[in-house]
Formats: structure tokens, sequence, C-alpha cells
């Protein structure tokens, strides 16, 4: 075995962990920004940004990486861990204020469409099923340019999956708790569909692997088939995680909704129900009930009150 990064060259190397270092410097100039202006960014958004970017770099700097180019197995692996997991917690890091420099700075401004759930989706299904053709899978093998880009390109589109659903960027009306739901079953199934095929195909697809298969001693169909397993089972449990989490959700911002309703009709107010859905959705019901009825809203629980 070769040591970590042996199969880049030494700018290719620099290419792929200078932007983790040069985006935890602008994150931590722009926390300790916000902070002395008196809106610090939450802990637990620092600390999932940390995350996300450790895990790519352990991705990168430890053995990971040079199995990967010897195992489908450790390929999905290394796949699952930075297009998926730490995308996930470098978009749960993320926060208004700290992209505000972004976003106000032209054309970067025009960016924030890709992020809508219509655009972002599609892409990310691109940009993931392409890799997993085998002419673009080969290439990536051994390849330090495309296998860089390979990576560049998950961690991106990764984390354009994760914004319609946990980013800080405005989201479209319609885009409610229920919506997320499906969303989130769309892009769990299109990972099944892939892993479906890589577990019950008869056929090596990726035979680029057959010399350090040889060497590891494993069957080549058994290290696709046991790629396909794993890509299944972290699809699974972060899929069934999530949709749980946006079920309830979904739950709560309709009891909500109902609640805002029923209070508007008992103080003789109009209320569209589109606005009170609205609202809830950008977690506005305070606000909202500040303007319809001049108070914070009743305290206790958020049952809906009885129009009887």
């Amino acid at each position: 075995m070769t040591l970590p990064l042996a199969h880049l060259t030494g700018v290719f190397a620099f290419v792929e962990l200078a932007p983790m270092l040069i985006a935890a410097t602008l994150y931590a100039k722009r926390a300790a920004t916000l902070a002395g202006r008196g809106r610090p960014v939450p802990l637990w958004r620092q600390i999932c940004f940390a995350i996300g970017l450790l895990l790519i770099v352990i991705v990168l700097v430890t053995p990971i990486s040079d199995v990967a180019d010897e195992l489908v197995i450790a390929h999905m692996i290394e796949h699952l861990l930075i297009g998926d997991i730490a995308s996930l917690f470098i978009v749960l890091g993320l926060t208004g204020p700290l992209l505000q420099p972004v976003l106000a700075t032209k054309p970067l401004d025009k960016l924030r469409v890709l992020a809508h759930p219509a655009v972002a989706l599609p892409l990310w299904m691109l940009n993931f099923y392409a890799w997993h053709v085998p002419v673009l899978y080969d290439a990536a093998y051994g390849g330090a340019p495309v296998h860089a880009l390979e990576h560049a390109t998950f961690i991106f589109f990764g984390c354009l999956m994760w914004m319609p659903i946990f980013g800080p960027l405005p989201k479209p009306a319609w885009f409610t708790a229920g919506w997320k739901l499906v969303y989130v079953i769309v892009v769990r199934f299109s990972g099944f569909i892939l892993g479906n095929v890589l577990m019950w195909s008869n056929t090596v697809l990726y035979d680029v692997y057959a010399k350090g298969e040889a060497s590891w001693h494993i069957n080549p169909l058994a290290d696709q088939s046991t790629a396909g397993v794993v890509m299944m089972v972290e699809g699974t449990v972060g899929g069934l995680a999530l949709i749980a989490y946006f079920f309830f959700l979904a739950a709560k911002e309709g009891i909500e909704k109902q609640r805002l309703i029923d209070l508007a009709w008992e103080r003789g107010v109009e209320l569209d129900p589109a606005r009170a859905q609205r609202a809830v959705a950008a977690g506005q019901v305070a606000r909202l009930e500040r303007q319809l009825f001049g108070t914070g809203g009743e305290t206790g629980a958020p049952g809906a009150p009885s129009r009887g």
C-alpha cells in the first residue's frame, strides 16, 4: 500500500486540500466579524461546519483515499462521506449572515437560483449518476486531475442538494415540510436505484479495480455488490431519519397553521391560509401574530382552539 495521497501529484494534493483551509479561514473570519457585531453564529452551526470539513480532509489524507483506488467498496465509502454526509454538515453550518458577502457580490448573487429545489435536485442527480457511468468512474481511477474534479463536484452538488431543505437561503412558498419530505424520498430513491444495480448486477462494471481486488483477495462481483450494500445501508439509515423528521415537521406545521387560522377566526381577523402557511414555514409565526393581533400570540400548547 502506498502512502495517502500518493496517487496524486503534489499539485493536485494541494488543489484538493487548499480549498478546505481557505473555507475554514473565511468561515472563521466571517463568524468573528458577526460575533463582534452582536450577531454570533450559533456554536452548533460552527461545529457542524468544522465536522464537514474534517470529514473531507479525513477522506483525502487517510488510507481511505489510497484504498479507494483499489476497491469499489472504499471508493463508495469515500463518495458517501464527502458527497452526502460531509456536505450535509457543511450546509448545516451555514447561515444567511455568513453568506451575505458572497450573495451580495455580482455575478455570484445569481448562483442562489441553483439552490431552488427544482434546480438543485436534477443537477445533483445528473452529477451523481454521471460519475457512476463506467467510462467516467474508470477515468477517475488513478487520474489525479479527474479524481480531484470528481471530489469537487461531489462536494459542490452534495451541498447544493442539501441547500433547499437545510440551507439558509429563501425557499419557494410552496416548498413546505411536506414537499421537503417528498424531496428526501426522491433523493434516497435515486441512491437506491444505483445501489440495487451494483448489488444485483452479474457483470463487473468497473474492471479497472481487478488488480486491487486481487491484492485484497476479494471477488470483483463481491466487491461491487458490497459497495451497493454500503450505499443502501447509508441511504436507508439516513433516509429514515430524515423522513421521520420531516414527517413530524409537516404535522407540526399543519397544527400551527390551523392554530393561526382558528385564532384569527375567533378574533374576527381575516387571515389567508396561504399567508399562515408561509409564516409557519418561515418560522415567523410570532411576527405574524404581532402584525395581526398586536401581541406575541397565545402561550401554552400549540393546539388549535375550538371554534365551537
